[in-house]
């Protein structure tokens, strides 16, 4: 499998290296919402490599905590859910 893999990345970067060394330049109007639809895409990845970095690192602070012995909600007063009507 590992071989098949760097087969199908070593003609990937043939193609990649073809079209950079014998393109040709062309001259064509670029529409001013290709720029908004960039600034989304990047906006995009930007927030979920934020919410991936966010997750991960709650999981290693609460495996360290964990680790360690700490109890965050140790001194946190929490309220009871009853609901009286009166």
């Amino acid at each position: 499998m590992k071989k098949g893999f760097l087969k199908i990345f070593g003609v990937g970067y043939l193609c990649v290296c073809g079209m950079l060394l014998f393109g040709e330049n062309s001259q064509a109007y670029i529409d001013p919402s290709v720029a908004t639809y960039a600034i989304q895409a990047v906006a995009g990845i930007v927030i979920a490599i934020g919410a991936v970095a966010g997750i991960y690192f709650r999981r290693a602070k609460r495996k360290l905590n964990d680790t360690l012995g700490i109890d965050e909600n140790k001194n946190k007063e929490v309220e009871s859910d009853d609901i009286t009507i009166k």
